[in-house]
């Protein structure tokens, strides 16, 4: 799934639109069912969210890249500029989601060393330790940015490679983490409506609660232990 996101980013980028590759974006099989997450996330969201609405995403993505490359092989730097925004907003909708369902897990309890939604050790929390203070104030930092996010947008954890700090990060609408903040993703929450209105309706802070009950520590950490090399 890892390798699905870096072709995904290794092909666009969304300041500059240049594409390295005509090779067609796929929408990724879920790693479990559609009901696995209730009773966080209702099988009726999860259905429509992944076969939908990213499933509309990569559509959009792989026609925008038609057009992209039509217009780049005519010269036509008018319709590459024209295209930023469309090459921006559905491949941030095919990263943002296709990171988004590996980082959650109906099996937390089954993932040691942590259980019922909270890491407990390992390099991951001791990093979080360091730059939070503590995993709780973690979870309330990163809640409380994701549930601020104004209209539609994704909360963050993200590491900062730079200085090798942990980081939290809110982004509008469909932007990616790493291509507009140059933070790398281990950790995203969608607050996209469609992620949770059919269940939470416009509760937002009661699904960004819920959503920590379901969260894959081991594909986080995973991530976090390949941006630290």
């Amino acid at each position: 799934m890892v390798c699905v996101i870096l072709q995904c980013v290794a092909t666009l980028n969304p300041f500059l639109g240049i594409l390295a590759s005509r090779q067609k974006h796929a929408l990724p099989d879920l790693p479990y069912d559609y009901g696995a997450l209730e009773p966080h996330i209702s099988a009726e969201i999860m259905q429509l969210h992944h076969s939908k609405h990213h499933a509309a995403y990569v559509n959009n993505l792989n026609i925008t890249e038609e057009k992209y490359q039509e217009a780049l092989a005519k010269g036509d730097v008018t319709g590459q500029v024209a295209l930023q925004a469309a090459l921006r907003f559905n491949g941030g909708g095919h990263i943002n989601h296709t990171i988004f369902w590996t980082n959650l897990s109906p099996n937390e309890c089954l993932l040691k060393p942590w259980c019922d939604g909270h890491l407990t050790s390992g390099d991951l929390m001791e990093a979080i330790k360091r730059d939070f203070g503590s995993f709780q104030k973690l979870k309330e930092k990163m809640s409380a940015a994701t549930v601020a996010v104004q209209g539609s947008g994704w909360g963050w954890l993200g590491f900062d490679k730079e200085n090798g700090r942990l980081r939290i990060a809110a982004c509008a609408n469909q932007d990616p983490l790493q291509g507009t903040t140059g933070l790398i993703p281990l950790l995203g929450i969608d607050v996209w409506e469609h992620a949770y209105y059919l269940q939470y309706k416009n509760v937002r802070p009661d699904y960004v609660k819920a959503i920590w009950n379901i969260v894959n520590w081991e594909n986080v950490g995973e991530r976090f232990k390949a941006a630290s090399k």
